[in-house]
């Protein structure tokens, strides 16, 4: 998608002038990373809110012609971010992000899994209900816990959204986080409705089907235990004005540590 002038003169002047652009918990000011993305359009929702995407960093397991394949609307919704100034990365494994060459010297601020899932095992191991499953998927999210924390600014947050009913709730989300160091600052209830144009993706059989979501929230943790409210969104509205984000463009190309 081609952005046209009008939309081309917004991005630069939120960028010249530093207007704020928010939705729901993410704002242009904090350097987002999303993994785990199916189609990309959650991405694309904060895209969209934002104006200008060039604080985020938007990834997927898949390769590009795997992706393509796979979602009717991803290469839209790809060139989309990318127009608008988003570094989209492909095939990130969420168990060696950390290590990632491009990822590896980068802190975010916020770094979101909607809907973590590691797939299914075979056989009658493949239901949701089966320990085994659970076991699979709780090493996936603990892997992913483990690298997010290592690419965290000191009061950055990490976010999942995840469903609360059982068998779901059997993961234990908060005490895989607390595994690896993490803090619980809040529990929010999660709804699609809240983010424009998001279509949480199946990722696993019938890719490119939606999945009730049912009950869930947005799950917050962080390296520092805070409350995360108001004050704390005006401390990384302060770093981000020292870090002088707007005036040097896309963080991503200094590669600072940003600690």
């Amino acid at each position: 998608m081609d952005l046209n002038s009008d939309e081309l003169l917004s991005c630069l002047l939120m960028e010249v002038l530093g207007f704020e652009k928010r939705i729901k918990h993410y704002t242009n000011y904090q350097r987002i990373l999303l993994v785990g993305e199916g189609d990309f359009s959650f991405a694309v929702s904060l895209a969209r809110a934002f104006g200008s995407s060039r604080n985020m960093v938007a990834t997927s397991l898949d390769d590009r012609e795997s992706l393509m394949r796979k979602y009717s609307k991803a290469m839209s919704n790809v060139m989309e971010l990318e127009n608008r100034g988003c570094v989209v990365l492909h095939e990130v494994d969420v168990h060696g992000m950390s290590q990632h060459p491009f990822l590896s010297c980068i802190r975010f601020d916020r770094i979101i899994y909607n809907f973590p899932h590691a797939g299914y095992l075979r056989g009658p191991l493949s239901s949701e209900y089966n320990q085994f499953q659970i076991w699979f998927h709780q090493d996936l999210v603990r892997g992913f816990f483990k690298n997010a924390r290592e690419m965290l600014t000191e009061i950055g947050e990490i976010h999942v959204t995840h469903k609360t009913t059982y068998p779901f709730s059997r993961w234990e989300i908060v005490k895989l986080a607390e595994e690896v160091g993490l803090y619980l600052l809040q529990e929010e209830k999660f709804s699609k409705w809240d983010y424009p144009g998001y279509e949480n993706k199946r990722g696993a059989g019938l890719c490119d089907q939606t999945f009730p979501v049912g009950e869930c929230s947005t799950f917050k943790f962080g390296k520092i235990l805070y409350h995360s409210t108001p004050s704390s969104y005006y401390i990384d509205l302060v770093r981000a004005y020292g870090q002088d984000s707007r005036t040097n463009g896309p963080y991503m190309h200094h590669c600072h540590s940003f600690i």
